[in-house]
């Protein structure tokens, strides 16, 4: 017999694949139960959305101009500010969404609405 920790690690990947499943089809209800269920087994779970609703409109101009690829000084320039801006910006923005890279940000940013970070 398996140890219960066990179990409840071998129920994550089902579990979260229930929960995106649910998710896509607009069944709350069933998405929020597997959710519970996730967090249960031990897992931490948040939404991207969740992390980017704690920007400012004018904070996520920078962050979808970073996933667009662009440098700082090109971000700069498109926003008419100082490439050190764009900087001053970006450090205010990775603590808000748990952060510390610009890979990670793009792919916070290009991941669609709802989905999860586990």
């Amino acid at each position: 017999m398996a140890a219960p920790q066990r179990r409840a690690a071998e129920a994550r990947a089902p579990l979260r694949a229930a929960a995106e499943a649910f998710d896509a089809l607009g069944a709350v209800p069933w998405s929020e139960r597997a959710l519970r269920e996730l967090r249960a087994s031990g897992e931490r779970i948040r939404r991207k959305h969740d992390a980017r609703d704690r920007l400012t409109a004018q904070e996520l101009q920078i962050p979808q101009l970073v996933t667009d690829g662009l440098t700082n000084r090109d971000i700069g320039e498109r926003l008419f500010v100082s490439p050190r801006t764009v900087s001053t910006h970006l450090s205010r923005i990775f603590p808000k969404l748990g952060i510390t890279t610009r890979g990670e940000l793009s792919r916070l940013m290009a991941a669609r609405e709802g989905d999860y970070i586990i």
